[in-house]
């Protein structure tokens, strides 16, 4: 469920950018031409022979594509897309007798629901368009040396604007406070001269005051502005948005003109937000009029500051771009505020205003670089994106978005948009809005209107096509009364008022197609085509399920897409078995550790195999049950109960050491599966092993020992074979030898006799 939730959703997502970048969508068949005009990507064929006998009316409706293949012609496609009507399209012009910024100036759309139409727009920003800037100054007493400094800046801000343009016009105007505790002291002294010491002279407090109206005269500014005396308040926040309102709304006293308007708004402190009003008692909100008296003053007292969305609708209105000149203090508050303010900027004032000029200068040139493109009072049904190119050379193109923008666009640049509107509904009558860019007081008027009706332009009354008793009109006979029909062929019955009654009896459901889109409805009934059959053509026998690529598996009849089994065959597929051949073991189905279904075991948790005849993980599951046994085998004293542990298994002991595939210490079993489905588990002392480590070394010394005497009997025995051999050759050699018997020549024997007179020879 998960996987199909996120796929209609990424589905809608794709439809939905379909329908902002212009791609129709696919058609959704209507029975009459008008309502098929109002469907997305429908198109209507209006050709009296297009559709077969016996066709739905709503075959007439189609995509385009779907009408031509099916050899509707071009020209009996009613498909109505009318390209924009141009009714302003002036070139873009920095001409000063016709100043043309935005490109077209209106347009004329005729749409169809939920079929997308775009058009371009292009903007270039006239060089030398005029500027009214109007100087907004806190003359709360912190403001004191500021204000000398400004007295002397008039003309360096206006030679600073006209490096942009010759037409500059300057104003002034200043606020304080509410006239009002805690704000402003009431205290009669303090309130004619707030200052902080007696020392200074200060003028009474105000909310604002106009001080001149935007004029060329810069000797005028210098003048009234050098008139200016400081004031001063109590608390540290001032009434600005007051003054923000009261020279957005008051436009013929501030003297506004259809030009280029910046308001610079300078001061070293925050400001009031709406609510603020009520620690003096102000509780209404403000309304967003005008209320100066006629000296160009207001005092507050009367309704509350106004709040933050105020304002920023009072200068989008008005066509304002708003100059934050502001000490560094208070810039991050300033900074917060210009994100919720459109076309505002902050600048770093000095604490004496010195840099002012250069401030003004850079600011302007940051909110010229930045170019929103937005539609306003547009029909609610009526969905409108942009698609902004602010860079064209580079092919810069952004997505479809809520409105256009482009930044750090430089002057002399053009930049473009192309902007998609897509109509839900039909309008009843046109509608008007217009589209502008902030802080250009140009607008582009486009005018809508919905094509939601078909003029085919061939109404035939008593039409042959339709048998003479009826009309025929965008293809289609609208039958007299008592006749029915695609052409008016069939007699109405009395309980059918319409062919759309008609056609009803020809669908299963009201949802349903006709004759479920196997075949034709004529006079109230369905001929079906092909393998189909029903009162709805509404079955096939060749649908059902399959198993092993066999329809019923083989096992049963297909009747009106469902299996009709044979006995002992059930399922949708007739693939389940109702026999138990396959489960039966000896005593029980499945070795009663399963349950058998579709003649085959399923087998309970723990146990497998095709008659659930084997123990998954037997070993580790009734070990604790074997040692608990074996435990009470080996004590004499009182026993542990093992029942909880072993349950209905069966266990015998086996005498002597025994070497079963389950061990564990000392102890080896075996768990066997008895035909009746009980457990039985053989034990016993696993036999002693031989200590591995004696093994090892007795062997390696006694290898080490048979191999030396190995050697020593082999060497022996080699040099025992030598001895021999040479024995052998002595005796060879020896008989081999032929000795002659002579004396030799040289040999004398010996002639010496020596006689021992000490022997006496007896006779």
């Amino acid at each position: 469920m998960v996987g199909i939730f996120i796929l209609g959703t990424f589905l809608l997502y794709c439809v939905g950018q379909n329908q902002i970048q212009g791609v129709p969508q696919g058609c959704v068949s209507q029975p009459s031409c008008s309502a098929c005009l109002r469907s997305p990507g429908c198109a209507w064929c209006k050709h009296k022979d297009f559709l077969k006998s016996g066709e739905s009316i709503e075959r007439r409706c189609d995509t385009a594509e779907s009408l031509r293949t099916r050899r509707c012609e071009q020209m009996d496609i009613i498909n109505p897309r009318l390209d924009p009507v141009f009714l302003k399209n002036n070139d873009l012009s920095s001409n000063s007798d016709n100043v043309v910024q935005l490109k077209p100036q209106n347009l004329l759309f005729k749409l169809r629901v939920g079929v997308p139409q775009t058009f371009n727009v292009s903007f270039k920003r006239a060089e030398g368009y005029p500027i009214d800037l109007y100087y907004l100054m806190d003359l709360s007493f912190s403001m004191k040396d500021d204000l000398d400094t400004i007295k002397n800046l008039g003309q360096d801000i206006l030679s600073a604007l006209k490096k942009v343009t010759q037409k500059v016009r300057i104003g002034f105007g200043s606020f304080v406070d509410k006239v009002a505790l805690p704000y402003v002291s009431q205290v009669k002294a303090k309130k004619n001269n707030p200052c902080p010491n007696r020392l200074n002279i200060c003028q009474p407090a105000f909310s604002f005051q106009n001080i001149l109206r935007l004029t060329e005269d810069v000797d005028e500014f210098k003048t009234r502005v050098s008139d200016q005396i400081i004031s001063g308040n109590l608390d540290s926040p001032e009434a600005g948005f007051d003054a923000i309102m009261q020279a957005a709304v008051c436009q013929s006293v501030i003297g506004w003109n259809n030009v280029t308007r910046i308001l610079v708004y300078t001061s070293d402190d925050t400001f009031h937000i709406a609510g603020d009003g009520r620690l003096a008692g102000i509780f209404e909100p403000h309304d967003g009029m005008c209320h100066l008296n006629g000296t160009g003053f207001y005092d507050g007292t009367k309704y509350d500051y106004p709040s933050v969305g105020q304002l920023a609708r009072v200068l989008a209105a008005n066509n304002i771009q708003l100059i934050f000149a502001v000490t560094e203090d208070s810039v991050a508050a300033y900074k917060a505020l210009s994100k919720l303010i459109p076309q505002s900027v902050v600048g770093v004032l000095k604490n004496d205003s010195s840099n002012v000029v250069l401030l003004i200068s850079e600011a302007y040139s940051n909110l010229s670089s930045t170019i929103l493109l937005e539609h306003h009072e547009a029909p609610s049904d009526l969905d409108v994106t942009y698609r902004s190119h602010c860079t064209p050379e580079k092919g810069d193109n952004t997505h479809w978005q809520r409105r256009g923008e482009c930044m750090n666009v430089k002057l002399n640049q053009q930049v473009n948009f192309t902007v998609s509107l897509n109509i839900s509904t039909c309008l009843k009558e046109k509608q008007t809005f217009s589209l502008k860019l902030q802080g250009i007081s140009e607008t582009l008027k486009v005018s809508v209107e919905t094509l939601c009706d078909c003029d085919c332009q061939d109404r035939e009354e008593q039409s042959s096509h339709c048998n003479e008793i009826g009309t025929l009109t965008c293809g289609i006979c609208s039958c007299d009364e008592g006749h029915l029909g695609q052409r008016c062929e069939c007699e109405r019955p009395k309980d059918m008022t319409s062919a759309e009654s008609m056609a009803a009896t020809c669908r299963q459901d009201n949802s349903s197609q006709l004759c479920s889109g196997h075949g034709s409805c004529e006079c109230g009934m369905c001929m079906c085509q092909g393998t189909h059959h029903g009162n709805f053509c509404q079955c096939d026998d060749n649908i059902c399920a399959r198993h092993n690529n066999m329809l019923c598996g083989g096992n049963g009849q297909c009747e009106c897409g469902t299996c009709k089994c044979n006995a002992n065959y059930t399922g949708s597929a007739c693939d389940c078995s109702t026999l138990t051949d396959q489960c039966r073991t000896v005593e029980k189905l499945c070795n009663g550790q399963g349950t058998c279904q579709c003649n085959q075991c399923q087998c309970n948790k723990d146990f497998f195999g095709v008659n659930c005849s084997k123990i998954a993980n037997a070993c580790p599951k009734f070990l604790d049950c074997v040692t608990c046994e074996l435990d009470n085998k080996k004590i004499s004293g009182p026993k542990s109960n093992c029942s909880q542990l072993c349950g209905s298994v069966k266990l015998t002991w086996m005498k002597g050491p025994q070497e079963f595939p389950c061990s564990k210490d000392t102890i080896s079993y075996k768990v066997e599966l008895l035909t009746d489905g009980n457990i039985l588990i053989f034990y016993a002392d696993l036999p002693r092993s031989i200590d591995k480590t004696y093994v090892i070394i007795g062997s390696s010394v006694s290898s080490i020992i048979f191999i030396g005497i190995a050697v020593i009997l082999i060497s022996r025995l080699m040099l025992e074979l030598h001895y021999r051999r040479e024995y052998d050759s002595f005796l060879k050699a020896k008989e081999a030898e032929v000795w002659k018997d002579m004396k030799n020549p040289l040999f004398q024997d010996a002639t010496t006799v020596v006689m021992n007179p000490m022997h006496v020879q007896e006779d």
